[in-house]
């Protein structure tokens, strides 16, 4: 799977290691500076660690509580940071897109398109993603089941792109909480799709009466670890240096530098499914 990754993925580094990949960055791109910043922060990490790693950043964030909540900088600006992290770091990205006429726009900066949950069923968004001929990554509506991702990924393929990933993020629990079962990740690897955790993410609780998102950011590493644990092909992790000061997802944030200590003990995780027998990936 790693090296079918990389053969469509330029900058795509450390894919004969046999370890999970990653996808990791701040939320949204708060500036040029931060962004290379943080790129190159996790890049030199996940090279000492031999994790193949792609930079998350999203140009401009759809989905917020309040009128008043932190977008993004403006898209064309983000983008071309997006783009020269690609160029100067020498790593593949990933951004979200939210409507059908923002694939080709963002297909000309980055490597991976991704679809947000809350849009995982959105036909005319999945279709104009797939035909863009990026890697396609679908989350994991927080409403629906592992194996309802099916009809996600029917849809990039059936549209001419075979390249898809799949992301589970959490189910809704109440109303203001999100949940993990484990189970969506093996039923998804059921299509033949790497699978992504999106650590940090599941670990929201959306909907708080200030408008703000909170989290509980103390549960990344049980979280992570079971992700490994239960075969995830790869991690999600947004990350960034001072969490408390983010422009959006800081409650549920990893701080940057706690994030060696974490991936060093998930490598250990791996490389003990791998001599078990139980880590095969499937291709994508």
């Amino acid at each position: 799977m790693i090296q079918q990754l990389a053969n469509v993925l330029p900058h795509f580094r450390n894919t004969n290691s046999g370890q999970f990949f990653l996808m990791a960055g701040p939320c949204v791109i708060e500036g040029e500076d931060m962004a290379l910043h943080i790129a190159e922060q996790v890049r030199t990490i996940t090279d000492r660690l031999q994790i193949p790693y792609i930079f998350k950043g999203s140009y401009r964030k759809a989905n917020r509580s309040r009128l008043d909540s932190y977008t993004g900088i403006g898209d064309e600006k983000a983008l071309k940071i997006l783009q020269k992290v690609s160029q100067e770091i020498g790593v593949p990205t990933v951004t979200d897109i939210h409507e059908s006429d923002e694939a080709a726009m963002a297909a000309e900066y980055v490597d991976v398109l991704q679809i947000p949950a809350f849009l995982c069923r959105q036909t005319d968004l999945l279709i104009a993603a797939a035909k863009t001929g990026k890697v396609v990554n679908v989350k994991k509506g927080q409403f629906l089941s592992g194996e309802s991702m099916q009809f996600a990924v029917d849809k990039v393929r059936q549209s001419g792109n075979p390249h898809v990933i799949l992301t589970d993020r959490g189910n809704s629990f109440g109303y203001s909480d999100l949940v993990v079962d484990f189970r969506n990740l093996p039923a998804m690897r059921e299509f033949g799709v790497p699978v992504v955790m999106d650590v940090t993410h599941s670990l929201q609780q959306p909907n708080q009466s200030s408008g703000v998102t909170g989290g509980k950011p103390q549960l990344i590493e049980t979280i992570a670890k079971a992700a490994i644990a239960v075969g995830a092909d790869g991690l999600f992790i947004e990350t960034h240096p001072t969490p408390a000061t983010a422009k959006s997802d800081g409650a549920n944030m990893l701080a940057l530098d706690g994030l060696e200590d974490l991936l060093r003990k998930l490598t250990r995780v791996r490389e003990a499914i791998r001599e078990d027998g139980a880590g095969s990936v499937a291709p994508l």
